[in-house]
């Protein structure tokens, strides 16, 4: 890179288009596009998201100029009146646009090719900015295009992911390879289940001030997600080796601080876990859902080679069906509730031995809106484990709509089944 031009640094994300606004369509480009900037060293330092409105468009990019090196815009390149991106950019730069005659000849063909007319709107997909290089798209009719302003650069990208995410790749590979610095951003991670995200803070807030101090300071960051809990770490430097040990020593770190809540420091999943583990134990598992409705079953055969350690179960929504398919005695149900330590242990026991197998998992619960009582409110959930050494139950209160009560009770059944697994109380360590 000559030393002249300044390495791109900071980038911001443009999103336009009005469906991601009113029709509650999400914007995924952008999640990409820092993904593939973060091997490079180059951050992304805002996202936002634009109606199909040219003024919009126009002050959102004049905007990312004052502060971004490198502009990166998906959508509002197609043929339509609302497709005003390219339009926008020309304006907030000062630029003219002109029709590429290469372009229009490839939009014909491609029209030609599927025995169709090109309808005339196309020819605007062929307007590039005066001074822009062209990108290629084989897979739609909208090119891209790449503006140098010198010290910054715009990047116009297609809306659709499979049209922008290879367009994408061929520019970190080619000119924004080219153009970011030595220093590049490595990080790592941790997965915490059965604590809240300020049990985790408070653990790993001493731990904070010392990795900012290191040689090579290490940031870190928390995130609550639904059933999990994640400490994602990170430092930048032009050394891999460096960066490889600094996290490693931060890593080892957090996970001696938080103990056995955390279940992984790669990528994997409860239910990979908890599918590992029963097929190193040689053991198969079977459960009995009421309020999840199939959820924890949906999520332990979502592991491919499932089969080799899940026999299945029931659905057992109503009491008559818990009693039927689950041996739960109806006197048990009359005397404690549906929604009961008694009834979840056993759901768990019932289901284990009806189907034979060395492990029961009993779900029953509150999920909402309705059916909260002062003594069970919604969020009340009893889950119950039986192993042939562990029969634990564990009485959560879960916060949130139904949705999230429900899948919430899903991962804290999977992390239960996690710690029996790993010789751990399943129940005592939730907090």
């Amino acid at each position: 890179m000559d030393a002249r031009v300044r390495p791109f640094a900071r980038a911001e994300t443009i999103a336009v288009g009005s469906e991601m606004l009113a029709l509650g369509r999400v914007d995924t480009n952008s999640g990409v596009i820092a993904d593939r900037l973060a091997t490079l060293g180059i951050d992304v330092i805002a996202r936002s998201v634009v109606s199909d409105h040219l003024g919009h468009v126009e002050i959102a990019v004049r905007t990312a100029l004052q502060r971004a090196d490198v502009v990166l815009i998906t959508g509002g390149l197609g043929p339509t009146d609302d497709d005003l991106t390219r339009q926008a950019v020309a304006a907030a730069i000062g630029r003219e646009m002109h029709e590429d005659a290469e372009q229009m000849a490839r939009i014909t063909e491609r029209f030609a090719k599927r025995a169709l007319a090109m309808p005339e709107i196309n020819r605007r997909q062929a307007m590039v900015i005066d001074g822009a290089v062209r990108l290629d798209n084989p897979n739609g009719t909208a090119p891209g295009q790449w503006i140098d302003l010198g010290p910054q650069a715009i990047a116009l990208l297609p809306g659709p992911p499979r049209e922008m995410t290879p367009m994408l790749d061929r520019l970190v590979a080619g000119v924004l390879g080219a153009r970011a610095g030595e220093q590049r951003t490595y990080s790592r991670g941790l997965k915490v289940a059965g604590r809240s995200e300020s049990s985790v803070e408070a653990t790993l807030q001493p731990l904070y001030a010392t990795w900012r101090a290191a040689a090579l300071p290490v940031e870190a960051t928390i995130l609550a997600l639904l059933g999990r809990i994640e400490l994602h770490l990170f430092v930048r430097t032009a050394d891999p080796a460096a960066a490889a040990a600094a996290l490693s020593r931060a890593i080892a770190e957090a996970a001696t601080a938080l103990g056995p809540s955390v279940y992984t420091t790669t990528d994997e999943s409860l239910e990979d876990l908890a599918g590992h583990l029963l097929r190193a134990a040689g053991w198969r598992v079977s459960v009995a859902e009421s309020c999840t409705g199939g959820l924890l079953s949906a999520r332990l055969t979502d592991v491919p080679g499932s089969s080799a350690w899940v026999d299945g179960g029931v659905i057992t929504y109503s009491n008559a069906l818990k009693t039927v398919l689950a041996d739960v005695p109806a006197a048990l149900i009359a005397e404690h509730g549906a929604v009961s330590e008694p009834v979840a242990l056993a759901l768990a026991a019932g289901v284990r031995d009806r189907c034979g197998t060395q492990v029961g998992v009993g779900i029953t619960g509150i999920a909402g809106p309705d059916g909260g009582t002062d003594a069970k409110p919604v969020g009340t959930v009893f889950i119950a484990l039986h192993t042939p050494s562990i029969v634990a139950c564990r009485h959560a209160h879960f916060v949130g709509d139904r949705v999230v009560v429900r899948h919430q009770s899903v991962s804290a059944a999977l992390d239960m089944l996690r710690l029996a697994l790993t010789g751990h109380d399943p129940v005592g360590l939730a907090r």
